[in-house]
């Protein structure tokens, strides 16, 4: 019989082999009990400390194990055998039986129970795209690992199997050094596949870790929802919608085509307008063009949806000169500018006569400018005579309306032997600073000729002061429309001519009456 100090030694030895104890050992005493464990953890229902959700038996199919005396649940972390009951400490830890003739060499083996070794990542995937979703553990053994989706409340995988009916889910490991990794595989994700995912081990007070997957898609205009091209009588109020889907909410922005600005109102004036509605007060011709919703929420691509305004209006007409003269024989172009919109029929007549076309006598032009609600319309008369003297009209007509415009050209004539510097192809009439208003060009020229007063006529001869009486009737030239100013100039030459030929009769009589 031992010695009373041996017992104390003994009761401190077996003190220090159990201070170590934690709930994540198991514990194998040296006297087992038999039975397996599986049925423990098949049984083990309720809720996480952290308010997770655990899977219960019978739910999952071969997440646990099966109770019973033998060999035990494929879900307990150690196979018992023989017989008897699992015994379950007041910690959660398990004490499984065991044989009865355990060799001593094996007593107070320590089992660690699984862990997570990574944190499962947050996910952030376009829609329409692959992802996976990975969940890392140590020491798994014969523990299961399963796949929920926690909105949902679904589970998705336990271990290799695919619970859930959805065919883009599968699931499948990866072995390293002291851990697996179990990857959720989710193929063509959708918009209501965001959400939590949970990773459970499925020891007795089950063990979940979770990941959030968040799917965003990029922007998309409902072309039913919003505007399309529209067609305002000038003036009017004008209202356009653009409304686009997408995760996140994407923003509108507005900006005009051609990037000019953005006229609210008269009194606001803006580069570009964010919001899905952008509104026009009394809309003008300068508000007409194509205007860009653009939609985008950080998910390319960005996308833009293209709104063409027209403004409708009656035609008018501008003409920078009504009164308009020429030479005889060279050519004059006469000319109007017209805004319309829609785009106006424009047209030239003589007076009340019909459409002039083109011919060896009119050539007829007209070009669309910028905006292109504008034309410049121009009328050449070639080889300009008397009979081309008269009222020339342009008109402009729309749906909208109509309008015309008056032009009055007359037609000088000019001496045919001309003093040096009064005709040239490029020249003006006059060098002086006289009647500088006229611009006449050669032949061949489509200049217009420009007179600043319709009420005063004038006459080509006065280009040059030098011309002379002789002059004007050695070429037989007629002139009409003279003013005060040509009258005093040939009184002028007269007197002189006179003065010249009293001066050289007196001459003559006095070297006479000499002699």
């Amino acid at each position: 019989m031992l010695p009373p100090s041996w017992h104390l030694i003994g009761a401190l030895l077996v003190l220090a082999a159990t201070a170590g104890d934690s709930t994540n050992k198991i514990i194998l005493p040296q006297i087992l009990n038999g039975g397996g464990i599986g049925g423990a953890i098949a049984t083990a229902q309720g809720k996480h400390p952290s308010g997770s959700k655990t899977l219960a038996a019978g739910v999952v199919p071969n997440f646990g194990g099966a109770a019973g005396n033998g060999a035990g649940g494929g879900g307990g972390p150690v196979a018992g055998s023989g017989t008897g009951s699992t015994v379950v400490g007041s910690n959660g830890v398990i004490v499984a039986g065991g044989g009865a003739n355990v060799p001593t060499s094996n007593l107070n083996i320590v089992v660690e129970e699984p862990e997570f070794t990574e944190y499962i990542e947050n996910v952030t995937v376009p829609a329409g795209r692959n992802v996976k979703l990975g969940c890392s553990v140590k020491n798994l053994g014969s523990y299961k690992v399963a796949w929920m989706h926690f909105e949902q409340s679904a589970i998705l995988t336990v271990h290799n199997h695919v619970i859930t009916r959805n065919p883009r889910i599968s699931v499948t490991h990866d072995k390293h050094d002291r851990h697996r990794t179990w990857y959720l595989h989710i193929n063509n994700v959708h918009e209501e596949d965001r959400g939590r995912y949970m990773c459970q081990i499925n020891t007795v007070t089950a063990k979940t870790q979770f990941g959030y997957l968040n799917v965003v898609v990029p922007p998309n205009i409902d072309d039913s929802l919003s505007s399309s091209d529209v067609i305002v009588r000038e003036g009017a109020n004008i209202s356009l919608r653009c409304r686009a889907s997408g995760s996140p909410r994407p923003i509108i922005k507005w900006k005009r085509d051609d990037n000019s600005r953005i006229a609210i109102n008269k009194n606001h004036i803006v580069n570009e307008w964010e919001g899905d509605t952008l509104e026009i007060t009394r809309i003008s011709r300068l508000d007409m063009g194509a205007y860009l919703c653009i939609a985008s929420n950080g998910v390319p691509p960005t996308v833009s949806k293209r709104i063409k305004v027209s403004v409708d209006f009656p035609p008018m007409l501008l003409i920078p000169h009504q009164l308009v003269g020429a030479p005889e024989g060279f050519n004059v172009t006469i000319e109007c500018f017209t805004e319309a919109h829609p785009t106006s029929l424009n047209y030239w007549t003589r007076g009340e006569g019909p459409i002039i076309h083109d011919s060896h006598k009119y050539k007829v032009e007209a070009t669309v400018g910028l905006p292109a609600y504008k034309t410049h319309m121009k009328l050449t008369i070639i080889n300009v005579s008397s009979g081309d003297d008269g009222i020339y009209k342009c008109v402009a007509k729309n749906p909208r309306g109509e309008t015309d415009g008056i032009i009055r050209l007359y037609v000088s004539y000019p001496p045919t032997t001309a003093s040096s510097g009064i005709y040239s192809t490029d020249s003006h009439w006059s060098e002086n600073g006289i009647n500088n208003n006229y611009a006449y060009g050669g032949p061949d020229s489509t200049r217009s000729i420009y007179a600043q007063d319709k009420n005063k006529t004038q006459n080509p001869l006065l280009a040059n002061g030098n011309a002379n009486e002789a002059d004007a009737e050695s070429n037989g030239v007629t002139t009409r429309g003279h003013n005060p100013s040509m009258a005093i100039a040939w009184l002028f030459v007269v007197v002189a001519t006179l003065l010249l030929t009293i001066r050289s009769a007196v001459g003559s009589s006095l070297s006479l009456s000499l002699c």
